[in-house]
């Protein structure tokens, strides 16, 4: 019994406990259910909050859109209000700059198209002397002789070299150039001297070779130019030069410091350099070579030379004392005629053969020649003094030449030997020599006058015998054909060099320029005044006779040339500036490539010019348009063409003018020009200068 009530008891104390667990287990989830509800209506009600904020923020945002919007229609509203109480100015200036507009855009395009094709016609070939030097070229170095040809080595003429030593610059001939058949109405060209223009006070004197225009015909303009500095020459160079400066600027013969050579064998100190004269045989008297001494070698400059081995006068000629120089020795030789592979002639056959056709002639005898052929000329005289012949000197520079000869005591004639060439026909005509410039075809020089019937007082006869005792100089060739066919219908006795020996040329053959190369036997060889073909030639003949080809400089105008003391010489990539310099009249330099361009422009296609008159307020054309043409089209013949271009200007006009804008003269004009330039092209491909004149009244 007691163990039953013990067990009951047990029981419901259990029974207790896991009642009172539960309780407790029950009273934990409600806590935790408590606590989840809670949170959940905190998010909702912070949900909610954030939400009415929104909505409150989006119609405080939609009102002010709303009056922005207000404010703007409100604005439009007046605006155009505004706009129609001033819409008639409005207009005006809207149609005002849309016609700017058009006219900018098409002032564009003008623009583009002109430069393009400007830089088409500008596209030309250039020799590389006349290129612009892309770099200043440096002070020359210690120790070193620098040689720039600055003309005479691309061309025939121009001559003219500068050697430099230290400080110390001599120049050696300043020539001239004839200008080329693509040069129209340029008189003659000159040297660039722009190396030399800061460095004037180098110059220690101005040597003249000999008295031919290709080395002394620009002493006048470049002189001046380089502040005339001393000129070293012989007694008839220096005769001719200050004849040239006098006719060029009396007043500038006063300031010539001019040294006269009459010692060949005397040398003369400039500055470092001591230059060493010799004679040389060449076609003028007076001639001589220079070599010019430095501690870094010897330049032997020959000038215009060549080998007479049976002279008409004199003694032989002999260079051996130029082996005898210092070295290095840098032989320059002018090399004009390198390519005449023909047997040399003697002086003196073609001195006999003169006197046989003077003395033999039925009628008069008219010998065209060079006025500097001073000696030749001079035996020619004292031949006719022999045979009792009167002669007659024509042309301005044959007399010059002879009266400074006769100063010079070169010259010695009776004084009744030399008549005028008025009084020729007081004399029968197999008595009278008449001796003349021109055998070159010049145009206005004697002999074509003579020719072409528009001498004063000389008529060509059939009986008379005409002789050409002169080479012809390269690009003279077709003046002096036409001369010749002119001469053959006139007269029954022309004598040339091509069926008799009557002339000799002052020019080294190929074998006289190896003969001298031999002679000297120098270290080096530079070629000089000659066609760059003819340089080449010059290259060729010496490596044939085994001189080494790197010792051999064929050097362009502007290049230059350093011989460095104990070095092999190198050629400098800059260059010296010796571009053409174009006389024109009194102009110096003034006319360029692009003047020459329009020149032959003109003379190609000729020229056509269209004038125009327009009323500066309504922009209509005044009046009638005016076309004139010249060396394009004969007018009168062409009325289509001319009414068609006139119709083209009025419609270029109509599009490139407005009543509210101010005329643009340039714009219009280049308008016309470029549109009727093609439609010329078009109609008759042909392009000739199209120059518009438009005037506003």
């Amino acid at each position: 019994m007691s163990i039953q009530v013990t067990q009951t008891s047990n029981q419901r104390r259990r029974m207790r406990q896991r009642e009172e667990a539960q309780k407790r287990h029950d009273t934990k989830i409600e806590s935790a259910r408590e606590e989840s509800t809670q949170k959940n209506v905190k998010r909702d009600k912070s949900s909610t909050r954030t939400q009415k904020q929104r909505s409150v923020r989006g119609r405080a945002a939609r009102k002010s859109v709303g009056a922005d919007t207000r404010k703007v229609q409100r604005r439009t509203k007046s605006a155009k209000r505004k706009v129609g109480r001033k819409s008639a100015t409005s207009e005006k200036a809207m149609m005002h700059s849309t016609a700017q507009q058009k006219q900018s855009a098409r002032k564009t395009a003008s623009t583009k198209k002109r430069a393009s094709r400007r830089q088409m016609r500008e596209i030309v070939h250039v020799p590389e002397s006349q290129k612009k030097p892309e770099s200043t070229v440096p002070p020359v170095e210690k120790d070193t002789l620098r040689i720039i040809p600055i003309g005479g080595n691309e061309e025939v003429g121009r001559n003219m070299d500068v050697i430099e030593y230290g400080n110390d610059i001599v120049v050696i001939d300043i020539g001239m150039q004839f200008p080329e058949e693509d040069m129209p109405g340029i008189d003659y060209i000159v040297p660039n001297v722009s190396y030399l223009k800061d460095k004037k006070k180098k110059i220690r004197a101005v040597i003249f070779t000999h008295g031919h225009l290709d080395h002394i015909g620009a002493a006048p303009i470049v002189l001046e130019q380089l502040g005339y500095p001393p000129i070293v020459a012989r007694d008839l160079t220096l005769a001719l030069i200050k004849k040239k400066i006098a006719d060029y600027d009396p007043s500038a013969v006063d300031r010539l410091k001019a040294i006269s050579i009459k010692d060949v064998s005397r040398p003369l100190r400039l500055g470092s350099m001591i230059a060493r004269f010799f004679e040389v045989e060449h076609s003028i008297m007076d001639s001589m070579g220079v070599a010019l001494e430095t501690p870094a070698g010897t330049a032997i400059h020959m000038g215009d030379w060549m080998i007479n081995h049976d002279p008409a006068e004199g003694k032989v000629i002999s260079y051996d004392h130029l082996r005898k120089l210092p070295a290095p020795r840098i032989l320059m030789l002018e090399s004009l005629g390198v390519t005449y592979n023909k047997a040399p002639k003697s002086e003196k056959t073609i001195q006999s053969n003169l006197e046989s056709i003077i003395a033999n002639a039925k009628g008069r005898v008219i010998l065209g020649t060079f006025a500097s052929q001073v000696a030749r000329i001079k035996l020619i005289l004292q031949y006719a003094q022999k045979l009792g012949k009167k002669v007659a000197l024509d042309g301005y520079s044959m007399r010059t030449n002879m009266e400074i000869a006769q100063e010079l005591g070169y010259l010695n004639v009776r004084k009744d030997l030399i008549i005028p060439i008025n009084d020729i026909d007081k004399y029968p005509d197999n008595r009278i020599l008449i001796i003349c410039t021109g055998a070159q075809g010049e145009s206005n020089a004697a002999l074509n006058r003579i020719v072409t019937g528009n001498h004063r007082v000389v008529k060509l006869k059939k009986t008379d015998t005409v002789v050409f005792s002169s080479s012809v100089i390269p690009g003279n060739e077709r003046s002096v054909q036409r001369l010749k066919d002119n001469m053959y219908r006139k007269c029954d006795n022309v004598i040339h060099s091509d069926i008799m020996d009557i002339h000799i040329g002052g020019h080294a053959t190929p074998a006289d320029l190896q003969e001298m190369i031999k002679i000297v036997d120098s270290q080096y060889f530079v070629p000089i005044y000659a066609n760059h073909f003819m340089l080449v030639e010059a290259k060729k003949r010496a490596m044939e006779i085994g001189f080494p080809e790197e010792n051999i400089f064929v050097l362009d105008n502007g290049q230059v040339l350093d011989i460095k003391k104990g070095k092999h010489p190198i050629v400098r990539k800059e260059r010296a500036d010796a571009s053409y310099v174009f006389i024109d009249g009194l102009g110096v330099g003034d006319i360029g490539h692009v003047v020459l361009r329009d020149r032959k422009a003109l003379a190609g296609d000729g020229m056509f010019v269209i004038t125009v008159i327009i009323d500066g307020k309504s922009k209509k054309i005044v009046g009638n348009m005016q076309v004139t043409s010249r060396g394009f089209i004969f007018v009168k013949d062409n009325f289509d063409l001319v009414n068609e271009t006139k119709k083209k200007v009025r419609d270029i006009i109509k599009k490139t003018t407005s009543k509210d804008t101010k005329l643009d003269h340039r714009f219009i004009e280049n308008e016309i020009r470029d549109k009727i330039g093609e439609f010329l092209f078009q109609k008759t491909e042909r392009r000739p200068m199209v120059l518009p004149v438009v005037i506003e009244v």
